[in-house]
């Protein structure tokens, strides 16, 4: 048992300051409260708020992050010109490359607030095109990397069989990524016994979207796994996606999921940019999260996700850093709302009557993206749940003058320099005074491998 003092604690009850957490040695919370305990008490200081689950990774893309904003020959640059960069990068990628990269960004997310990670990971095989030795071994290099910087973890093997709607062969550029349905199962099953007793690692499935994994196989697969495995998938993103699947069965294409395969809670559903009312409403009665990752559809230019549609149909909401254009909470939180201001002309569109905008923001992401990685998480910290605490620098410039009633808000709307300070994972107290133990060598690495693929 560790016991920890806070100056302020954003508990699920509310706000509690000073505030001391209990957190037991299976690494949760036994307790919170606003009375010393007698010895043992490690004063941490600060903000303790609850951590935030990035519920959507390429972890490879960090590594290519502002390398495509250049023109192409293309009268007109898209996601699919952005993609033919993607490939030729990710086609010298080995598996200690991935390793070294992940590691990094896993460092990065954990300074800025994220302490869980799932992981959409599509690389299975060699440079070649043939399978390792060991089928899993991509996805567990991605577990290997959470595991040394000790960030949560949801691997998210992704099943990807075809090019296009209607079973279009992959092209060249896709040839590491192909599985069909057993060959993707055993993945799986190695992955899974990797995480069975890891109470911060977890592992689920994504069929990587309905072009490019088929219905039958998606089927088998969801029925095969562990029935409260998370299953993610990319769905209507592009608006050309839409069109090609309207052309190609009749149906767009979150009207064809919801049509044809068992949607529930445990899915979620990566972007969903481009939606009817009808189908908006449909999904969120499926109790799907919305996967949101504002900065990589702003960057690719996706389009803007209808949050107020969304939550007024009682949608769950979740954020990612996707592409990893950028590797921070606040970013995408704050890009999620401005989207919305900017579109409808109009502030505090997140916002209800009591509750703030950047509270019921972080509210949503914490519940919604906890619940898609498969680990417990609400509104607040609680007793019971993960001790997945991150910790604000009270002392910081931004937060002068503020208190519990907009703490959240300053944090969120008023600045950009970081004042994460302290990480807690599970109980384990990952990032100290803004430091990570191993983030020196892990950087050193990273820029070797970096250097190597783009030389």
């Amino acid at each position: 048992m560790a016991v920890y003092r806070f100056d302020h604690v954003y508990a699920a009850s509310g706000w509690v300051s000073p505030g001391y957490i209990s957190v037991d040695d299976d690494g949760s919370i036994d307790g919170i409260g606003g009375s010393s305990p007698d010895t043992g008490v490690e004063n941490i200081g600060g903000i303790a708020v609850p951590g935030i689950a990035n519920l959507h990774s390429h972890a490879f893309q960090r590594a290519m992050a502002g390398l495509s904003e250049f023109r192409t020959d293309a009268a007109e640059d898209s996601f699919w010109t952005w993609r033919d960069l993607m490939y030729r990068f990710v086609g010298r990628i080995t598996p200690d490359d991935l390793e070294s990269i992940a590691a990094q960004l896993y460092v990065e997310m954990l300074k800025s607030g994220y302490t869980a990670v799932g992981e959409f990971q599509y690389l299975h095989h060699d440079r070649d095109g043939s399978p390792f030795g060991d089928p899993a071994e991509m996805t567990l290099r991605t577990l290997a990397a959470a595991r040394e910087v000790g960030i949560g973890a949801t691997c998210l093997p992704v099943l990807y069989q075809y090019s296009g709607f209607g079973e279009q062969d992959p092209g060249e550029g896709q040839r590491r990524f192909i599985n069909d349905a057993d060959s993707f199962l055993r993945i799986y099953e190695a992955v899974a016994a990797e995480t069975e007793n890891d109470p911060d690692r977890h592992t689920g499935v994504a069929p990587h979207s309905l072009r490019a994994a088929g219905e039958d196989a998606i089927r088998a697969v969801t029925a095969s796994i562990h029935s409260s495995a998370p299953v993610h998938i990319h769905i209507a993103e592009q608006k050309k996606e839409v069109a090609d699947c309207e052309a190609w069965s009749g149906l767009r294409p979150v009207a064809l999921l919801l049509d044809r395969l068992p949607v529930d809670s445990r899915w979620c559903l990566v972007h969903a940019t481009h939606m009817t009312v009808v189908e908006c409403r449909a999904a969120a009665a499926s109790g799907a999260i919305a996967g949101l990752c504002p900065t990589t559809e702003a960057n690719l230019g996706d389009g803007l996700f209808d949050l107020p549609l969304w939550l007024g149909a009682e949608g769950a909401v979740g954020i990612g850093s996707d592409s990893h254009v950028s590797v921070s909470p606040v970013e995408e939180l704050r890009l999620l709302e401005y989207g919305q201001r900017l579109r409808d002309r109009r502030r505090n569109v997140a916002a209800t009557p009591g509750v703030s905008t950047g509270r019921r923001l972080l509210d949503l992401a914490v519940a919604g993206g906890a619940r898609a990685l498969g680990r417990s998480g609400g509104p607040g910290l609680c007793v019971g749940g993960r001790a997945d605490i991150i910790v604000l620098d009270a002392d910081a410039p931004i937060f002068a003058g503020q208190g519990c009633d907009t703490f959240l808000e300053s944090w969120i709307f008023s600045g950009n320099v970081p004042v994460v300070k302290d990480v807690f994972v599970g109980g384990n107290h990952v990032v100290q005074a803004g430091r990570h133990p191993r983030e020196q060598e892990i950087a050193t690495e990273y820029r070797k491998v970096v250097a190597g693929l783009t030389a």
